[in-house]
């Protein structure tokens, strides 16, 4: 379990994402219990459980589940003091993870991502800058925030990083080969609604964001939103 954690706080890390306020806490692998209530919103299901140590939040991809079925959720994440935006509620605590049977992993919605991040591409990266008035390398993406704020860009780039369905959107990361690892310039993220492999090249058409914050303590300084991907 302690590895499961550090995994999903080193992928809060890179996505930008601070733990202060939704911190997670130690549990089981494994929850298991009767659904006492259900709450669907855009992309996730909200669960209240009687499970054998009480009554405990749960949080799953949107699945079709009533009142009185017994499930089973695997790959555990605890948050506290989780604030959903969808449900304008506040949960002293909750628990992410994957429902049993359903075969995807998931973030949950308004902030956590899965507790297993997919793995990170190791090796050098060297993608040809695009082209067009709006192409933009990773590092002048970074290191020119400022200027080009709410203005769009076009990078080409390999994804070294993907989280599915975190706030009913999916999360990339990009690097060209551009910057440096060391100022943090090397890597961009990327939000779409669009899929996308680890270790992929693809084409990125999106609009810069600076100082976004998505609340909960989650901001960023700079990401690439609404993208679509091409190659």
């Amino acid at each position: 379990m302690k590895v499961l954690l550090a995994a999903f706080v080193m992928l809060c890390s890179s996505l930008g994402w601070s733990a202060e306020k939704s911190a997670p806490v130690p549990l089981a692998t494994v929850v298991k219990g009767e659904v006492l209530e259900v709450k669907d919103v855009e992309s996730y299901t909200y669960l209240r459980l009687k499970t054998a140590d009480g009554e405990v939040w749960a949080a799953v991809a949107k699945a079709p589940l009533k009142k009185g079925e017994k499930v089973t959720i695997e790959n555990v994440t605890v948050m506290t003091n989780f604030e959903s935006k969808s449900l304008k509620k506040k949960f002293d605590k909750i628990t992410f993870g994957n429902l049993a049977g359903a075969g995807s992993s998931m973030g949950a919605h308004g902030g956590a991502p899965s507790a297993v991040p997919k793995a990170e591409v190791v090796g050098d990266v060297k993608v040809a800058k695009a082209s067009g008035p709006n192409a933009r390398t990773v590092a002048e993406i970074v290191t020119k925030s400022a200027a080009l704020k709410d203005k769009p860009v076009v990078v080409r780039g390999k994804v070294v990083k993907f989280t599915a369905a975190v706030m009913g959107k999916n999360w990339i990361h990009l690097r060209d080969g551009s910057g440096s690892a060391a100022d943090r310039t090397d890597d961009v993220l990327v939000t779409t609604k669009d899929q996308a492999k680890i270790g992929g090249t693809v084409l990125v058409k999106g609009v810069v964001r600076t100082d976004k914050d998505f609340g909960s303590g989650y901001s960023y300084k700079v990401l690439i939103e609404d993208a679509t991907l091409g190659q």
